[in-house]
Protein backbone atom coordinates (compact mmCIF):
# COMPACT_ATOMS: atom_id res chain seq x y z
CA UNK A 1 0.00 0.00 0.00
CA UNK A 2 1.29 3.51 -1.20
CA UNK A 3 1.93 5.74 2.07
CA UNK A 4 0.82 9.21 0.85
CA UNK A 5 2.36 11.08 3.56
CA UNK A 6 5.88 9.85 3.04
CA UNK A 7 5.03 11.56 -1.09
CA UNK A 8 3.31 14.73 -0.02
CA UNK A 9 5.65 17.34 -1.05
CA UNK A 10 7.78 15.76 -2.25
CA UNK A 11 7.00 14.46 -5.59
CA UNK A 12 4.84 15.93 -8.48
CA UNK A 13 1.38 15.69 -8.22
CA UNK A 14 0.68 13.25 -10.48
CA UNK A 15 2.63 11.13 -8.68
CA UNK A 16 0.84 11.84 -5.66
CA UNK A 17 -2.82 11.43 -6.95
CA UNK A 18 -1.69 7.82 -8.23
CA UNK A 19 -0.38 7.03 -5.13
CA UNK A 20 -3.78 8.34 -3.82
CA UNK A 21 -5.60 6.10 -6.11
CA UNK A 22 -3.87 2.99 -5.34
CA UNK A 23 -4.52 4.02 -1.19
CA UNK A 24 -8.62 4.49 -2.25
CA UNK A 25 -7.91 1.31 -4.70
CA UNK A 26 -6.87 -0.46 -1.40
CA UNK A 27 -9.82 1.01 0.72
CA UNK A 28 -12.50 -0.02 -1.46
CA UNK A 29 -11.53 -3.84 -2.22
CA UNK A 30 -11.58 -4.14 2.22
CA UNK A 31 -15.08 -4.17 1.82
CA UNK A 32 -16.60 -1.03 3.73
CA UNK A 33 -20.14 -0.36 4.20
CA UNK A 34 -22.52 0.74 1.64
CA UNK A 35 -22.06 4.35 2.69
CA UNK A 36 -18.02 4.52 2.65
CA UNK A 37 -18.01 2.43 -0.22
CA UNK A 38 -20.19 5.47 -2.11
CA UNK A 39 -18.09 8.00 -0.88
CA UNK A 40 -14.60 6.01 -1.64
CA UNK A 41 -16.22 5.14 -4.91
CA UNK A 42 -16.58 8.90 -6.13
CA UNK A 43 -13.40 10.29 -4.53
CA UNK A 44 -11.52 6.92 -6.61
CA UNK A 45 -13.78 8.58 -9.88
CA UNK A 46 -12.47 12.41 -9.35
CA UNK A 47 -8.87 11.49 -8.33
CA UNK A 48 -8.76 9.02 -11.82
CA UNK A 49 -10.26 11.70 -14.06
CA UNK A 50 -7.86 14.46 -12.68
CA UNK A 51 -5.05 12.04 -13.29
CA UNK A 52 -6.22 11.54 -16.93
CA UNK A 53 -6.77 15.01 -16.97
CA UNK A 54 -2.90 15.88 -16.36
CA UNK A 55 -1.96 13.54 -18.26
CA UNK A 56 -4.16 14.14 -21.01
CA UNK A 57 -2.65 17.93 -21.13
CA UNK A 58 1.20 16.87 -20.56
CA UNK A 59 0.49 14.91 -23.99
CA UNK A 60 -1.24 17.53 -26.07
CA UNK A 61 0.84 19.79 -24.75
CA UNK A 62 3.85 18.01 -26.88
CA UNK A 63 1.86 17.29 -29.84
CA UNK A 64 1.09 21.23 -30.01
CA UNK A 65 5.11 21.33 -29.33
CA UNK A 66 6.06 18.93 -32.33
CA UNK A 67 3.69 20.56 -34.39
CA UNK A 68 5.04 24.13 -33.68
CA UNK A 69 8.69 23.01 -34.02
CA UNK A 70 8.16 20.92 -37.57
CA UNK A 71 6.30 24.11 -38.79
CA UNK A 72 9.43 26.28 -37.85
CA UNK A 73 11.68 24.05 -39.12
CA UNK A 74 9.85 24.45 -42.55
CA UNK A 75 10.02 27.90 -42.69
CA UNK A 76 6.12 28.18 -42.23
CA UNK A 77 4.54 30.41 -39.22
CA UNK A 78 3.74 28.97 -36.10
CA UNK A 79 -0.01 30.86 -35.93
CA UNK A 80 -3.06 29.52 -37.24
CA UNK A 81 -4.81 31.85 -39.98
CA UNK A 82 -7.21 33.79 -37.88
CA UNK A 83 -9.83 34.57 -40.39
CA UNK A 84 -10.14 30.87 -41.49
CA UNK A 85 -14.22 29.32 -40.92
Amino acid sequence: MAELSKIVNKEPRLAQLKALLEILADRIDESPGARDLAQLSRQYRETLAEIEEIEGAEQKDDDIEEILSRRAAAGKPGAVRPNRS
